[in-house]
């Protein structure tokens, strides 16, 4: 990985970012609306979309083994937070209705990261 740093980083924001739009907008989902469910992939989608950006802005050329190891980096790292903060109080959420519900929405990363990777590579 060209920059573990970034990689890092930005991955924990791909966490974030979402994860405080989930609270702002969870009243949503309480009262049923489809909105919550349609709102937090856009969010994940147009996040992923500018790290993806920002991380590989610098490379001269871009590897398709790049973009599927910081995609699964970042699906990793959401994945974990995740299982930590669902697996005990009160978001407590068994392991298959988490991946159901939240955790296959993940692999949102490496799709937009191995695509890009894929774009990138067509331009050179």
């Amino acid at each position: 990985m060209k920059s573990i740093k970034y990689a890092l980083g930005y991955g924990f924001l791909l966490w974030l970012i979402p994860f405080v739009v989930a609270i702002l907008i969870y009243p949503l989902r309480e009262v049923g609306s489809p909105m919550f469910e349609t709102i937090m992939p856009l969010v994940l989608t147009f996040c992923c979309m500018v790290f993806t950006r920002l991380y590989f802005r610098s490379f001269s050329t871009v590897l398709l083994s790049e973009g599927l190891k910081v995609g699964f980096l970042w699906f990793g790292i959401s994945l974990i937070i995740d299982l930590v903060m669902f697996s005990r109080g009160p978001m407590q959420m068994p392991f298959l209705d988490y991946m159901a519900d939240i955790g296959f929405t993940y692999l949102i990363f490496p799709i937009i990261t191995v695509g890009s990777v894929h774009i990138l590579a067509d331009r050179s």
